[in-house]
């Protein structure tokens, strides 16, 4: 009976675990980190939140510089916060906007670049967006951030991650 329960307890642990951290997104997909993807399709596909990671993966032809926005608008590489050029370079969200693209000769002038908002991590009380245009004054096509989820602290992903492990848990447990 205590070797059910240990075992019990490590699936509850193991399928638990996932939950508690952010989503893994591999930016453009199956295309990744190259010419010819629409990053901007691909970023309105994905629900990006605190604590995510966005995977850049890419060859010896192109890096990675998180810029500002006005750089990102005029795809200038002359001022960037950060620089990768390692091929597999990982960034994990924090709220708000951040901005990256391909520094190479025309690359981010042809798309490839990225702008990722990232909502907060708490909404005001009654757990709605708030108010006002979610249109972007200069005619950007970057899509608008989705709003916020009712636990918008990450608490639901673990809570619904917890149930269903409890459940897979309290299965083994019946059947043993």
């Amino acid at each position: 009976m205590a070797l059910r329960v240990v075992a019990a307890v490590v699936v509850v642990l193991l399928a638990a675990a996932p939950m508690v951290f952010g989503a893994n997104h591999v930016v453009g997909g199956s295309q990744q980190w190259n010419t010819g993807v629409d990053y901007t399709t691909w970023a309105s596909g994905e629900k990006f939140a605190v604590g995510d990671t966005l995977e850049f993966k890419y060859g010896l032809t192109h890096n990675v510089y998180e810029v500002n926005k006005s750089d990102y608008d005029s795809c200038s590489s002359n001022n960037p916060i950060k620089v990768h050029s390692d091929g597999d370079t990982s960034i994990t969200l924090s709220a708000g906007t951040s901005y990256y693209l391909c520094s190479t000769s025309n690359h981010c002038s042809i798309g490839m670049k990225l702008a990722v908002t990232t909502a907060a991590s708490s909404t005001p009380s009654g757990g709605s967006p708030p108010s006002g245009s979610n249109s972007p004054s200069n005619g950007s096509t970057t899509p608008s951030p989705p709003p916020p989820s009712p636990k918008g602290n990450g608490s639901g992903r673990v809570s619904s991650g917890v149930a269903v492990a409890g459940a897979l848990a309290l299965g083994l447990v019946l059947m043993g």
